[in-house]
């Protein structure tokens, strides 16, 4: 297997003119942070996780094949769990979501957040305790929400105030008092991309503090005495690396619930701070470890609940990229290999780049084409001498904008046949995955101790055909 590092130097490199083209690279080299734990170079330069070489997964499962390293996901569920341990770590299985996967954070002491009820059958598939679960989500049907109340789920967070009365008649009809929080939507600006910030005010998401739904909100669930409101939730977006957005929405979540109790004397026992904490996709990405965010994120709510005279709620928290991101990469096969010309660069020589085409693509990570997400790439199958060459790596389907890594340096000998990995795709790649162009979905293989076991598999032709009925 090979392995070259990926994202040594990461970023808009057809700007920089062909000087970049000889920097010195190291296209054997790895970088941890990019990578699960128990992923290193073998004697003879492949790549190998737990012990097991990347080729004989490819053969044995064939590419593309999404890899988790189960050891690497359960430490970071313990990270979690040990930084927090005065509070509550849901899991938010939107990042990725299979059973098996339920079971490992299950086992590790987690919680889990679902958002759909299709997420739902799939944790109480996994068996997973239901008071463990909360639900999500901006549109909960009344059947949703009718299988959450009679699975016990043990808290739903309610998004708008359609949803607090369909919920409240459901409540009613059964004879039940569900635990809920409400969403509040602080107006905080996450320093992430658009569609993935979720705390402005002009969003699907929540009930606006600034405009006065959210303590309207909170007011009519506790006027009506029928949910039992335990808290407020917030969540600023995703991929942050910045705590200063934490700290602007504890404050102002933390206002509202001085607020809530001046207006009914009653402080609400539980704050949820949501997710969205960074993980590193490149060299350029730094996200601080679980400790630092427990103890900065204690910091700001103490400080804010002194200066309220609040009791400190009990807090909970919802990683979902930081647990699973890193712990999986993707393993492709190249296909093709072409060199383009880039033009003349800033020196007046001329810079090439060559597009190295893989088995998969944007039906197996959406997010380069969707949300601009860099990523890094190494070569798996062996070791390489050849000199550095900028790289683009493409998938297969009929679209220019089909790009996995924009911008890599690989061996210039890079050939069919070989094998290419990808870090960071355990978040949101299978999850969004598609069947563009009927390219059936890759199979997740969980590997651990020398041992590598299939928890979802490859889809076939027959699996689309199957739904064909006309």
């Amino acid at each position: 297997m090979r392995a070259h590092e990926a994202g040594a130097l990461h970023g808009d490199l057809g700007n920089r003119g062909p000087a970049w083209l000889r920097t010195p690279v190291d296209v054997n080299a790895l970088v941890p942070q990019l990578w699960p734990r128990n992923v290193a170079r073998a004697a003879d330069g492949a790549l190998a996780v737990a012990g097991l070489d990347v080729r004989e997964l490819a053969d044995g499962f064939g590419t593309p094949v999404y890899v988790l390293d189960e050891d690497d996901l359960r430490a970071r569920c313990r990270e979690f769990r040990a930084a927090f341990a005065d509070a509550d770590v849901y899991y938010a299985g939107k990042a990725f979501l299979c059973r098996a996967v339920v079971r490992m954070i299950a086992e590790e002491g987690m919680h889990l957040d679902v958002c759909t009820g299709g997420e739902l059958a799939v944790a109480l598939a996994a068996g997973i305790p239901p008071e463990r679960i909360g639900f999500h989500g901006n549109n909960k049907s009344v059947a949703e929400l009718g299988r959450a109340l009679d699975a016990g789920v043990g808290r739903i967070i309610l998004d708008s105030f359609d949803e607090i009365a369909r919920l409240t008649a459901l409540a009613r009809e059964r004879g039940v008092r569900p635990g809920v929080l409400i969403r509040v939507t602080v107006g905080v600006e996450a320093h992430t991309h658009e569609f993935i910030a979720t705390a402005h005010e002009d969003q699907k998401f929540g009930f606006s503090l600034a405009g006065g739904a959210a303590i309207a909100a909170a007011l009519r669930v506790l006027d009506e005495g029928v949910l039992d409101l335990r808290g407020l939730h917030s969540h600023i977006g995703s991929q942050i690396f910045d705590a200063s957005g934490f700290e602007v929405s504890a404050r102002r979540v933390l206002g509202l619930q001085a607020q809530i109790r001046d207006a009914r004397g009653v402080e609400l026992p539980e704050l949820d701070l949501g997710g969205g904490f960074g993980i590193a996709y490149t060299t350029q990405d730094d996200p601080a470890a679980p400790h630092e965010l427990a103890k900065r994120m204690r910091k700001i709510v103490e400080g804010e609940c002194q200066a309220e005279r609040l009791a400190v709620p009990h807090l909970s928290i919802e990683p979902g990229r930081a647990i699973v991101g890193p712990a999986v990469f993707t393993l492709y096969e190249v296909g093709t290999v072409k060199s383009v010309p880039l033009g003349t660069g800033i020196d007046g020589a001329d810079g090439r780049r060559s597009y190295v085409s893989v088995d998969g693509g944007m039906s197996d990570n959406i997010r380069t084409a969707l949300y601009d997400a860099s990523y890094s790439a190494t070569l798996a199958s062996r070791a390489s001498a050849a000199e550095p060459m900028l790289a683009r790596v493409v998938g297969k389907h009929c679209e220019s904008g089909d790009i996995v890594v924009k911008d890599e340096f690989l061996p210039a000998d890079v050939q069919p046949g070989d094998l290419l990995a990808v870090p960071g795709t355990g978040a949101y790649c299978r999850s969004m995955a598609s069947n563009y162009n009927h390219v059936p979905r890759p199979p997740v293989v969980a590997v651990r101790d020398g041992r590598a076991r299939l928890i979802v598999r490859r889809e076939t032709e027959e699996d689309l055909l199957a739904l064909d009925v006309g």
